[in-house]
């Protein structure tokens, strides 16, 4: 599989910002001794497919912090729009000549690096076939194990001709909501178990960076790249951890726009019980 796409120049954008509205400065929260986002750019590192790894913030004085923290840890950064999220991932991706673009979001601290190379693996095999391939559409991983893969040119084409809020600001639905122009491929889960809804292994609230902060305290030592199944077993034997953030499982952005969003379904998002979140 390498030896076919050996010339293929691989960029994998990680969007991060201090910013966030929900959890603010959970990008830089330590885990084992590192910031969070740092923590998960070692995780992806040990993916074999990712090629090169670029953090993308923005151009906020907030963010300077960022920038200052990638190149200390000898990370790739760019800077580019606030709000605009597809502008700034086509951006990233035109300054580092992507051919091939991976968006990996920066509130995934526990993906595991076998399901980053395993999604990837699946686009490359079939490169010819697929304008798009990801884990998501529809999801069955935990949620936090996002991996999203398009040839340059698609993203490209998202960025000239999607014009909605919202395609604007989550990069990429401009593409998987429309099937009709473009060629959607999906990995799901080995075993065929679904667990988007019932697992959470993202960060927005201040439960998500606890539960997170547990899983790495009791695997990490053992295995710095322990995985989705890992994790697992360690939620089967301390249930007083998976109920640290359980009231959050299968909350996510689609809750807002299921109106507007024509691929997903009432069932691939939950309403938490309480929309007035905590603040941290």
């Amino acid at each position: 599989m390498h030896n076919t796409h050996h010339n293929l120049n691989i960029v994998t954008v990680v969007q991060t910002r201090m910013g966030s509205s929900r959890l603010r400065g959970k990008a830089l929260m330590p885990l084992m001794g590192k910031p969070l986002f740092v923590q998960q750019v070692q995780r992806m590192r040990a993916a074999a497919l990712v090629g090169k790894i670029v953090v993308a913030t923005t151009t906020d004085v907030t963010d300077d912090i960022i920038e200052i923290t990638c190149i200390s840890e000898d990370i790739p950064c760019y800077r580019g729009h606030a709000t605009d999220l597809l502008d700034r991932h086509y951006q990233a991706a035109l300054q580092y000549q992507a051919d091939v673009v991976i968006k990996i979001p920066s509130d995934c601290p526990l993906i595991d690096p076998a399901v980053i190379d395993r999604v990837i693996g699946y686009y490359l095999q079939n490169i010819h076939r697929y304008d798009y391939v990801s884990n998501l559409h529809p999801a069955t991983y935990p949620d936090g194990n996002d991996v999203e893969i398009m040839p340059f040119a698609v993203l490209e084409n998202a960025w000239k001709h999607a014009h909605r809020l919202l395609e604007r600001e989550h990069t990429t639905p401009y593409i998987w909501e429309h099937p009709e122009k473009f060629r959607i491929g999906n990995v799901v889960m080995e075993g065929e178990v679904d667990h988007s809804m019932n697992h959470r292994f993202t960060i927005d609230y201040a439960e998500d960076y606890h539960f997170i902060k547990a899983v790495y305290e009791a695997l990490y030592e053992h295995n710095p790249f322990f995985s989705v199944t890992d994790i697992l077993t360690l939620l089967e034997e301390r249930k007083d951890i998976f109920l640290i953030n359980q009231q959050w499982a299968g909350v996510n952005w689609y809750r807002h726009h299921l109106d507007e969003l024509k691929t997903i379904t009432p069932d691939q998002t939950k309403i938490p019980e309480t929309e007035t979140e905590t603040e941290v």
